[in-house]
C-alpha cells in the first residue's frame, strides 16, 4: 500500500474536508462540507476500485447539496432508492453494501432531522463507512471516519450541554395566581 499514491492523497483531501464538516454546529455548513468531502471520496474510491463506495459517495454529495435547500420527503425516497439501486447493481457481496447502508441512513437524516438527532444518525452511518474504509485499504478514509466519529461525538456533547444550559437558564414561568376558594 502506497501512502502517497494519488488515490490515498485524494483520501487525505476528503479527510480534511470531513474534519471541517463535523466541527460545524450549524446544519447548513455541515451539509456543505459533507458534500465537498463526498466529492473527494467519489474520486478516492473510484481510484481504489471500490465502485459501490464511489457511486454512493457521489449520490451522497448531491444529496448533501440538495439537503441544504430542501427537507423533501419525496426527495429522500428518491435518493435512498438511488443508493439501493447502486447496491443492487454494484455491491457484489455483503461488504459492498456497507457504504450503501451508511448512505441510506445519512440520507434519511439529512432530509428529515436537525441538530443532535441528525448527528446521531450520521454517527451510525460513520461506522458503516469506517468498516468499508478499513476493508478497502483507504488510509485517509479510515482516519477520516475515526476522526468524524470522535469529532461528531464531541460536537453532539457540546450541543447537548448548550441545550441543557439554555433550558436551565430559561425562567420557570409566571407563578400561579393565589386564589381563595
Amino acid at each position: 500500500m502506497e501512502f502517497f499514491s494519488l488515490s490515498q492523497c485524494v483520501g487525505y483531501v476528503a479527510f480534511v474536508l470531513g474534519v471541517i464538516a463535523f466541527f460545524q454546529k450549524k446544519d447548513r455548513p455541515l451539509k456543505f462540507y459533507v458534500g465537498l468531502e463526498s466529492l473527494a471520496y467519489t474520486v478516492h474510491f473510484f481510484l481504489l476500485g471500490n465502485t459501490p463506495a464511489a457511486a454512493s459517495a457521489l449520490i451522497t454529495s448531491g444529496r448533501s447539496f440538495l439537503a441544504m435547500k430542501t427537507r423533501s420527503l419525496s426527495l429522500t425516497v428518491i435518493v435512498i432508492a438511488a443508493n439501493v439501486s447502486v447496491g443492487l447493481a454494484l455491491a457484489g457481496n455483503g461488504t459492498g453494501w456497507l457504504p450503501v447502508i451508511g448512505s441510506c441512513i445519512s440520507t434519511y437524516a439529512m432530509f428529515t432531522m436537525r441538530g443532535i438527532p441528525l448527528r446521531l444518525a450520521i454517527l451510525v452511518s460513520t461506522f458503516c463507512w469506517l468498516a468499508n474504509n478499513i476493508i478497502s485499504g483507504s488510509i485517509g478514509g479510515t482516519l477520516l471516519e475515526a476522526v468524524i466519529a470522535t469529532v461528531n461525538t464531541y460536537t453532539i456533547a457540546q450541543m447537548f450541554r448548550l441545550s441543557a444550559k439554555t433550558r436551565a437558564e430559561e425562567p420557570a414561568g409566571e407563578p400561579l395566581p393565589f386564589t381563595k376558594g
